[in-house]
């Protein structure tokens, strides 16, 4: 398991247990986190599973892919260097400690 948090725009810290193999996205939904909406399912088809991954972190996570990219551009004040849509981040061993930052709003 690796514990992620999610971060809401007000401050309100939701720590959660996420399996290997999930989503961060389905980690979010299964644990009734806020302001991850996830209207497409995860098909990387929205934008409204947008967060903004804490600097450390980014380095850490695999790179973007060019479907990522272009919908990111939908997302709500999206960040070049820190956005991330949660329906593609794949949960590992590696992401415990992961900390990701929920926008104000989504689209």
């Amino acid at each position: 398991m690796a514990k992620i948090t999610y971060i809401e725009h007000n401050g309100t810290k939701h720590e959660v247990e996420v399996k290997p193999g999930m989503t961060v996205m389905e980690g979010a939904r299964d644990n009734g986190v806020p302001g991850i909406d996830a209207d497409c399912g995860g098909a990387c088809a929205c934008s409204t599973c947008h967060v903004y991954v804490a600097k450390e972190w980014v380095e850490k996570l695999p790179a973007k892919d060019p479907m990522e990219e272009d919908m990111l551009d939908f997302a709500w004040n999206p960040d070049p260097e820190t956005s991330r849509l949660t329906c593609q981040i794949k949960v590992t061993e590696a992401l415990d400690g992961l900390v990701v930052n929920i926008p104000e709003k989504q689209i």
